[in-house]
């Protein structure tokens, strides 16, 4: 499996900032307000996140060595599929709050649009800490690659 491309994530959440900024200007140009934005939203996110730290503490510990408990392979290739849906769920929400916050800049001082705005940001916070620990989680479980010798055991390059 190959590692994620920050930069492809990163276009990712651009792209979606932009276009969800697009259509929330059209969308408030019609006399529409932005949907709500819950303050569930960044516990869930921060939940997640922290859910996902716990599942993969583990294999970070079996990796550098603490080989006290067998670490099953497929806990681990779960574990770098869990991370790489870290990364693109966080830049998903990233993208998606900032283009909400971009799109109540204008309008900072109505009182309803402030709380809207403080709730986005604090919700982007989360999204990008999410983003991040599927990144970090990555590349803890990277390993050396590995080859066979005539015995069969493996020998690290």
């Amino acid at each position: 499996m190959t590692p994620t491309r920050t930069r492809n994530v990163a276009l990712l959440a651009l792209g979606v900032a932009v276009l969800s900024w697009i259509l929330l200007r059209l969308w408030m140009s019609g006399g529409r307000e932005l949907p709500a934005l819950p303050w569930s939203a960044p516990a869930v996110m921060v939940l997640l996140t922290a859910s996902v730290l716990a599942f993969a503490w583990p294999v970070r510990r079996w990796k550098r060595g603490d080989r006290a408990r067998a670490l099953d392979p497929l806990r681990a290739a779960r574990t770098v599929v869990l991370a790489k849906a870290s990364q693109y769920c966080g830049a998903l929400l990233t993208g998606w709050y900032a283009a909400q916050l971009l799109a109540l800049a204008p309008t900072l001082d109505v009182g309803p649009r402030r709380s809207l705005a403080v709730r986005a940001a604090v919700s982007l916070v989360c999204s990008v800490l999410l983003w991040a620990v599927g990144w970090l989680i990555e590349r803890w479980c990277r390993v050396d690659h590995v080859d066979d010798d005539k015995n069969g055991t493996p020998q690290t390059r």
